[in-house]
């Protein structure tokens, strides 16, 4: 009983480190060639379509509702305690720009375009198309991984921001219709109270989430193992480690943000 328990545990971790290994030199091998400047832009602008383009109705549309929501609690709590709706306009913006916005993004463009990813690399995976690039002396980082991770790059941001519009417009379509509050005087919450650091609090996190989406996303792709079904399980793991990962790193990301007093 101990020595199974304890040779499954060792099993793990050994998985785990290979795991590990073969990552980071994924991204040695992508950080390389980007260092050569060697890229195939036409396939960074096909991906940059199919990750931001596509992605725009549905993250926008969640951002609006997002702001939606934030509308509507904070009106009806400082109702409820001041009996007026005080600076539902603040509130809405410091929310989706240093938060929501990039979290919410990010994690519907994960469970989207992520999966995209996993799934399409998974499949040239398991019918061996990748390992036909192995055998012309190509390396797949090159032609696969470094066209989507640049298309994350800059794709995310702008739907980001993007977002950021979306959330606060829909916080003004509630703050206006439900508790009437006047145009300038939402814009001006909004104006007099947030600085440009504040935006860049959000936005810089952009890049982090962009970048680990895409590397996890195509890591689960290039490793994929054992047919359809293994098409199938990398692309959830892809999706449930992305998501896992933005929500980890959005915390230690504000930790730096906020030491560094972007805040």
């Amino acid at each position: 009983m101990t020595e199974a328990l304890f040779g499954g545990i060792g099993k793990w971790l050994l998985g785990l480190f290979e795991a590990a290994g073969e990552f980071a030199f994924m991204i040695r091998s992508t950080a390389m060639w980007l260092m050569r400047g060697d890229i195939e832009w036409d396939q960074v602008t096909v991906q940059v379509m199919r990750i931001g383009v596509e992605s725009l109705p549905v993250s926008a549309m969640t951002s609006f509702f997002t702001g939606m929501v934030l509308a509507l609690q904070s009106g009806s709590t400082s109702k409820h305690f001041f009996n007026e709706p005080l600076f539902v306009g603040t509130v809405v913006s410091f929310a989706i720009v240093m938060e929501l916005g990039p979290v919410m993004t990010s994690l519907v463009v994960a469970g989207r375009a992520g999966a995209a990813i996993a799934a399409e690399l998974g499949t040239m995976k398991v019918t061996e198309q990748i390992d036909a690039l192995y055998t012309l002396g190509t390396d797949p980082n090159r032609y696969l991984v470094i066209p989507r991770v640049l298309a994350f790059l800059l794709a995310l941001p702008f739907l980001v921001v993007v977002s950021d519009f979306t959330g606060i417009a829909g916080g003004y379509v509630v703050a206006s219709i439900k508790f009437h509050i006047p145009g300038n005087v939402y814009w001006h919450d909004i104006i007099d109270n947030m600085e440009l650091k504040h935006f860049w609090h959000g936005y810089v996190k952009t890049y982090v989430f962009a970048s680990a989406i895409s590397f996890i996303s195509c890591y689960k792709g290039v490793t994929t193992r054992g047919g359809a079904e293994g098409v199938g399980k990398a692309t959830t793991s892809a999706v449930v480690l992305s998501m896992v990962s933005v929500l980890i790193l959005d915390y230690f990301a504000t930790a730096v943000l906020v030491a560094l007093g972007i805040t």
